[in-house]
């Protein structure tokens, strides 16, 4: 056991030791490499997007245990729930109009668990809910989504106006974990149950993000 940690411990020593731009350029070459690798093995790109989708419900079964068992949401964001329902709606919709498939039911359960979370941690368990550290305006990341979206869209035969809704959620989508991380910075304490939520979303918006990025 001591020589399979030792090489994992010294590379993340090593990583940890970098600056930040040194960081983030690893960051980049290992999301292209990854990208490169899904391309080569993955053939049907939509297995991405319910791989992304499995995930993603690991993670809010991970949240549904913390919130009813626990009885706490203390460490969560509410508004990356809350920006997590806005794309999960607008997707739904597009999702109707453009293509109704296996696509369409994942994100109604997805949408409906997130609501049921939005209600525990407005209504249920108010009272553990940090708002003084859930503190990111949410509008900084709508608006230039919505934006993005009026300038960058898919090419489709589809009407302009579910384009830019497709382009939205997929973009709002990337940027709506923001939200929770602020909140682990500020708390600067991270549950090991909030910790394995946010791994699993990070995982679940890479794929996402791949299926989109693959598609195009």
């Amino acid at each position: 056991m001591r020589g399979a940690k030792g090489p994992i411990h010294t590379v993340s020593t090593w990583l940890r030791r970098q600056p930040p731009k040194m960081k983030a350029f690893l960051a980049v070459v290992s999301g292209m490499a990854a990208l490169v690798f899904l391309r080569m093995v993955v053939h049907d790109h939509d297995n991405l997007f319910v791989a992304a989708e499995a995930v993603h419900a690991i993670g809010i079964c991970v949240l549904i245990y913390k919130l009813t068992k626990e009885k706490t949401c203390a460490g969560l964001s509410l508004k990356s729930q809350e920006l997590t329902a806005l794309f999960l709606a607008v997707r739904l919709y597009c999702s109707f109009v453009m293509e109704y498939d296996i696509h369409t039911l994942l994100d109604l359960a997805t949408l409906g668990t997130t609501v049921w979370v939005i209600y525990m941690i407005r209504f249920k368990l108010k009272s553990s809910y940090m708002d003084e550290k859930d503190n990111f305006a949410i509008y900084y990341v709508v608006i230039p989504c919505l934006l993005l979206s009026l300038a960058i869209h898919p090419s489709t035969q589809h009407h302009i106006f579910n384009r830019i809704c497709w382009a939205f959620c997929v973009y709002l989508e990337a940027v709506s974990v923001l939200p929770q991380l602020r909140v682990m910075q500020n708390t600067k304490i991270v549950e090991p149950f909030t910790a394995h939520y946010v791994f699993a979303l990070g995982v679940a918006r890479f794929l996402s993000c791949a299926h989109w990025i693959l598609q195009v």
